[in-house]
């Protein structure tokens, strides 16, 4: 019996609206690489998408796993795939031989089949096995967008999976502030961080969250090496929360010491600027309609040359490497604002030239009338 998150009517309407998605594209079938593609349409939860695997559905609904044998109980224990066929690791071995002999056997030689192509798992290298696979058996085109279409819609369900991790992004905040202060170690934050959200039942984030103090506050990437948080200090937050796979992230920029003049008209600056963007964000307005009210704002603080070229991106069930997906927010994403989308929204702003930096974001859900914040904490200024 298969444990799934989702009832199996959700699962199914999932695959419906996919096949539905395949006809009107004129595609016979979809070979599947993304992780959170599977997972969407089936419940399949694994981290063995390291490697070769492949899920093929035709546009009937018929589905086919080929994958490991590592993963065969896997497939049984999360998912309602069917048919599993395993591809045997050895020397020399090409699995897109078996995905086309699954192909072959489902009567697709000469049809058209879309390829989800924008995958972690399909290196250029496997693409080469498969493209080469796939010429002169049947027609293949980009399918990369299908699925990701309809995962930017979150149902009712999906919806409470993401305020259950907006609240462990705020559980996780409470203990970052009760420990930020001066000779803390950032390693420290970062096991306050993960135990907030393990221990409230969340799952590992899949990005690596950032923590840095010093001259590592001036980052928005993760790195390695660990410092102490200074007396007279500013510790940059961005961190993710998982619930079942769906993320909330938020960010923050929490100082020690005294607040400077500097620092707190930058605050001031991502307060407005991010009610703004959560002004904007209503159906029927794009993404880059968010990002124009964030560069108003900030420009108008005087702040342009310290903001960034994006200002956010959309949030689903994600797994590793990343948490972070498209759309973003950007200029000239004409993508449309729909109800049931998730949204992150980070106002920072980096002032390279006085070593000063500032952040504020936090996760909604898209409704026809309102943009709906998961997270609770206040947008105060956090001094310690």
């Amino acid at each position: 019996m298969a444990y799934l998150h989702f009832s199996e009517d959700e699962l199914a309407g999932r695959r419906q609206r996919a096949c539905e998605k395949m006809a009107a594209q004129g595609l016979d079938a979809v070979l599947l690489f993304k992780q959170e593609s599977m997972f969407y349409l089936t419940g399949y939860d694994t981290g063995g998408y390291s490697l070769f695997q492949c899920l093929i559905m035709r546009a009937d609904g018929d589905l086919v796993l080929v994958t490991r044998s590592a993963d065969k109980l896997q497939a049984a224990h999360t998912s309602m795939i069917p048919d599993v066929r395993i591809w045997i690791d050895k020397g020399g071995a090409n699995p897109a031989h078996d995905v086309v002999a699954v192909l072959k056997e489902k009567g697709l030689a000469g049809k058209q089949v879309g390829v989800e192509l924008h995958a972690w798992c399909l290196t250029g290298q496997r693409w080469d096995m498969v493209r080469n696979a796939l010429d002169g058996f049947c027609s293949h085109s980009d399918a990369t967008d299908l699925i990701q279409g309809l995962r930017l819609i979150k149902s009712p369900a999906e919806m409470e999976y993401v305020r259950k991790a907006g609240a462990l992004c705020d559980d996780a905040l409470k203990a970052l502030n009760q420990a930020i202060e001066p000779g803390v170690d950032e390693g420290i934050l970062y096991s306050r961080m993960m135990q907030a959200i393990l221990e409230g039942g969340g799952d590992p984030a899949a990005s690596r969250p950032i923590i840095g103090s010093g001259d590592g506050a001036m980052l928005v990437r993760y790195f390695t090496g660990r410092a102490k948080v200074g007396a007279q200090d500013q510790v940059q937050l961005e961190y993710g929360a998982g619930y079942r796979h769906y993320h909330v992230a938020i960010m923050r920029t929490v100082l020690t010491g005294v607040a400077s003049e500097r620092h707190k008209a930058m605050h001031a600056a991502g307060v407005e600027a991010l009610a703004a963007c959560q002004e904007v964000a209503r159906p029927g307005a794009t993404y880059a309609d968010i990002y124009e009210a964030h560069a108003r704002v900030v420009d108008a603080h005087g702040l342009q040359d310290c903001r960034l070229n994006a200002c956010g991106y959309s949030l689903s069930a994600n797994f590793p490497p990343s948490w972070m997906e498209e759309p973003m927010i950007y200029p000239g994403n004409t993508t449309v604002i729909e109800p049931g989308m998730v949204i992150f929204m980070h106002m920072i702003l980096v002032d390279a030239a006085n070593t000063l930096t500032m952040s504020l974001g936090e996760t909604g859900i898209m409704h026809d009338d309102h943009f709906e914040a998961v997270s609770s904490m206040p947008h105060d200024l956090v001094v310690k």
